[in-house]
């Protein structure tokens, strides 16, 4: 994971056309970038209609949005993780706070979904953050850590468990607000995280697999980049302006290699 890893998530967005478009334009985009790898992250029906895009594509995968916590079975309109696999998805996002909010998925849920990935040799993408109440009332780092803290409960005596994987540390205020977080606050987060995690766990390499995520944008891309050591983003709106993402995976690009 040394070059920059950029997640786009589509959500509840896109059609064949848009999609098909969209991904014909940011193929030869990427045929010029050097140090970023792109991820798109849509929903799952139009998966492997973008798989047939991209086969053939280095620089660019698939994430998903979502996976079940069943390998099969009579689960009426879920997706599983071999399901995902076989289509060739690279990327699982798991815990986003809309998932949280909107399907009920607490901290357990979300570390058996992490460790269904980890099992599958796909790469589980974490998402945590608090809330703005928890932000004012000085919560931000309890919060984090009970989200951390059940990863490891549920994933008991797999040293690699962090290897591998990325963590996206989305403040739930910011996200879809047009509000990011201040950069002083990211840097000293994701400080926070890595330190957090190797206390818990030595054996996890100490290397730079923390996102941002949170109303990026090409306006605020260069103080986030340059004032953080933060090289990963997760970017939901900004990304679906295909002429704005060019903008911010190629000022990331033109700047990770004198980091």
């Amino acid at each position: 994971m040394n070059n920059s890893i950029i997640i786009s998530n589509w959500k509840l967005h896109g059609n064949k056309d848009e999609i098909s478009l969209y991904l014909n334009k940011l193929i030869p985009f990427m045929e010029n970038i050097k140090n970023c790898h792109v991820s798109i992250a849509l929903p799952h029906i139009y998966l492997y209609f973008a798989q047939k895009i991209l086969c053939k594509v280095k620089n660019i995968s698939l994430s998903a949005q979502n996976v079940d916590l069943n390998n099969y079975g009579a689960f009426t309109g879920e997706t599983s993780i071999f399901m995902l696999k076989e289509i060739g998805v690279k990327y699982v996002l798991v815990g986003h706070s809309e998932r949280r909010k909107y399907h009920n998925e607490n901290n357990k849920i979300v570390a058996k979904k992490f460790k269904i990935v980890k099992k599958n040799g796909l790469i589980p993408v974490l998402c945590i953050g608090e809330t703005y109440e928890d932000k004012i009332h000085k919560k931000t780092k309890k919060v984090l850590k009970k989200q951390i803290d059940q990863i490891f409960l549920t994933n008991k005596n797999n040293y690699n468990l962090f290897n591998n994987s990325i963590i996206a540390y989305e403040p739930i205020w910011a996200i879809g607000t047009g509000i990011s977080a201040n950069h002083l606050d990211i840097k000293k987060i994701n400080l926070f995280i890595k330190k957090y995690i190797f206390s818990k766990n030595n054996n996890i390499k100490q290397n730079n697999f923390i996102q941002y995520g949170g109303s990026v944008n090409y306006k605020n891309i260069k103080n986030i980049f340059d004032q953080t050591n933060i090289n990963h983003f997760l970017i939901g709106s900004s990304s679906l302006n295909i002429n704005e993402f060019f903008k911010i995976i190629k000022y990331i690009d033109d700047n990770i290699k004198i980091k």
